[in-house]
């Protein structure tokens, strides 16, 4: 790990405009720099470079952050990789703790594999052009696929010999550790110190690359034919590699998915190349029906987009139904297409151009709900419990999207095509997910007792780095703090209408802003002054007196302003609130049915703000009435006579209050400003 005093030094010699200027020719605006985007097709300059702010943002496709937020979107980069890359940039010495020598000998194997994978990779290719089997049995099989020799050379495609020992031998002459053949998996046998064999040959070799571009494994197919052999041999887990982790052809898809912003997935090793060749760059396999958490975690920064390719064999389309669950649960806009019969992505690219491929994809894809309800639908038939069965399976693919939005919309195209009612499997969906949060709630719960967190009641224990409050308020206020760093100059709701228009001749529908809501900040200030309640914690008051003073300014950005604040406090106050570790608090959580751990529960809230904001000044209020009637109980017990009455008057008020207030929380919050 990279020590906090590094990190603050890379940060601080980090400039924006410098860092662009790597990848994007700037000219000067003004006070800014203007250049074309790197993240999408522009064709005129909209990314726009703030070297007073020291941050970028695109005014085309939304893109925007500091110099590592940059490096790490336009290289692909996990947030220390990019610190690392700065850091060689500005010449910083990185350190890091020191490794234990465990941690060292691990380190120094997973190095070995790397470097044996490479070797043998070179191996592979200079068998495949430079000997007569490579070029006869292997090179051949390549041409009659269809594969053009650029296209061999760009996936670094290779053969390995019949001989049961050819690339061992190669190794070990070249003084590579006969037990490091072995843990790479190029190897097998070795029992009771006999010899060991080379796992692939006679078959064209398949390298795996990781997303930075190291070969991780091989894929091997057999050309002979043969009964007693499997089509295709992957290299075995290992400490550097696990077919669960990897998603083929991600290191040469990566820029064209994030250029794109879409993922074509397929399923084998030829179907990214037959893709490849035809020009469709943006597409990657898992090489399997199965999709892992760990492979969308991969995707996930480069796209929230991803087409399904399917052939036209309905028991592997259904297999694969499970786990395009996955992607939905992950927040991805899932769409399918399913190709022509007969046909498979490696077939059907071989006869297509880019163009003619992205014209049968736009005339063919449908989302994934509409998809698999039709694709269910059709196999139920008239049934009544097969058709039961199916709205179950449909409503829980529904149920866990993290967009409201987006559940809302595909609750009214299933309302439609099951000709079911829309507030029924609404309904339905809000239970599913209740359900999934307290099963959630109920596994958090073993966790933290198996790993417990000192917290104080009522506390999330995701509140990372945040120390138990001393003040039961500051929990409340701490809530609202997090909305107006934020969100805090974003409006609670905006309202449209329909216009209707001619364009052209021609009548067009026009959505028309009407009523655009209270920013955050205003709404905050307004609703807690009107009630005369105040920020107890004395850090967060001032920060909320500053966000309050910058409001009028609508360029102001309470999240960068306060990250970058020259009051160390604050800024580590803010980036504690803006982290992805702070989550939803649980009690928010339940109110809109989202999991509290959800990667995606920003976009829910952004979503919902109109809800949340006042949700959370109403906890405050609440929170603050229950001080006080605890208060007011304490001093009934000593008091006497009048002044016991003024107390017993004021307990019934504050009652009244709590009341009143405890069905505001139970129910939908309806806004008034």
């Amino acid at each position: 790990m990279i020590d906090k005093a590094t990190i603050e030094r890379i940060k601080d010699a980090a400039q924006i405009v410098d860092v662009v200027s790597d990848f994007v020719t700037l000219k000067r605006a003004g006070v800014n720099y203007k250049g074309l985007c790197p993240f999408h097709d522009d064709r005129t300059p909209s990314f726009v470079v703030s070297p007073v702010k020291n941050i970028c943002k695109c005014f085309a496709c939304g893109e925007y952050g500091s110099p590592t937020d940059f490096i790490m979107k336009h290289e692909q980069l996990s947030y220390y990789e990019a610190l690392k890359y700065l850091a060689r940039k500005y010449n910083i010495e990185v350190k890091e703790r020191e490794l234990t020598d465990e941690e060292k000998e691990t380190q120094n194997t997973r190095e070995s594999m790397f470097i044996l994978n490479e070797f043998a990779r070179d191996y592979f290719v200079k068998t495949l052009r430079e000997t007569t089997e490579g070029q006869s049995v292997g090179l051949s099989y390549f041409r009659e696929r269809g594969f053009r020799d650029d296209i061999v050379r760009k996936f670094q495609l290779g053969y390995s010999l019949e001989k049961r020992d050819a690339l061992v031998t190669e190794a070990q002459e070249a003084g590579f550790n006969r037990d490091f053949l072995l843990k790479t998996g190029l190897a097998t046998g070795g029992e009771n110190n006999q010899p060991i064999v080379d796992r692939f040959r006679g078959r064209v070799i398949f390298p795996v690359h990781k997303l930075s571009g190291k070969v991780v494994a091989f894929g091997g197919r057999i050309l002979r034919k043969t009964d007693k052999l499997a089509k295709y041999v992957n290299s075995p887990d290992s400490e550097i590699y696990s077919k669960h982790n990897e998603l083929y052809g991600i290191f040469f898809a990566k820029k064209a998915i994030a250029k794109e912003k879409r993922c074509f997935l397929v399923e084998g090793y030829t179907d990214v190349i037959s893709m490849h060749q035809a020009g469709i760059e943006n597409v990657v396999a898992a090489s399997g029906t199965a999709f892992r958490p760990e492979q969308i975690k991969m995707i996930r920064p480069l796209t929230q987009n991803i087409t399904v390719l399917y052939d036209g064999d309905a028991a592997g389309i259904k297999a694969a139904l499970r786990s395009i669950d996955m992607l939905l649960e992950a927040g991805f806009n899932v769409k399918v297409v399913l190709l022509p019969d007969g046909e498979d992505p490696d077939s059907f690219a071989r006869k297509q151009n880019a163009e003619s491929f992205h014209r049968f994809i736009t005339e063919h894809e449908t989302d994934f709900i509409r998809f698999k309800t039709q694709l269910l639908l059709k196999e139920a038939g008239d049934d009544p419990i097969k058709r039961a069965g199916l709205i179950s399976n449909i409503l829980e693919s529904i149920s866990i999207i993290p967009d409201p939005v987006t559940r809302s919309e595909y609750v009214k195209a299933c309302a439609s095509l099951l000709d079911s009612s829309e507030s029924m499997l609404t309904n339905e969906v809000k239970k599913m997910r209740l359900k999934q949060f307290e099963k959630k709630e109920q596994a958090d719960k073993k966790q933290s007792e198996k790993n417990p967190v000192s917290t104080e009641e009522g506390f999330s224990s995701q509140q990372s780095g945040s120390v138990a409050a001393k003040n039961p308020l500051d929990q409340f206020e701490r809530e609202i703090l997090r909305y107006v760093i934020r969100y805090g100059m974003q409006p609670l709701y905006m309202r449209y209408r329909e216009e209707k228009k001619k364009v052209d001749g021609k009548a067009v529908v026009e959505m028309v802003l009407e009523e655009k809501g209270p920013s955050v900040i205003e709404f905050v200030f307004f609703d807690l002054d009107r009630d005369h309640i105040f920020f107890h914690n004395k850090l967060y008051k001032n920060v909320f007196e500053e966000a309050y003073s910058h409001s009028d300014d609508e360029t102001f950005m309470p999240d960068k302003y306060f990250s970058n604040h020259a009051d160390l406090e604050i800024s580590r106050l803010a980036s504690d609130l803006l982290s992805d570790r702070y989550i939803l608090s649980k009690i928010h959580a339940k109110s809109i049915g989202e999991e509290i751990d959800s990667k995606d529960s920003r976009l829910a809230e952004e979503n919902m703000l109109e809800t949340l904001v006042p949700r959370a000044t109403t906890e405050l209020k609440n929170a603050y009435v229950q001080q006080k009637i605890k208060s007011v109980k304490q001093a009934m017990k000593t008091a006497e006579g009048d002044r016991k009455n003024v107390f017993l008057q004021e307990f019934q008020q504050l009652q009244e209050v709590k009341k009143e207030l405890a069905k505001v929380l139970g129910e939908r919050i309806v806004l008034k400003y």
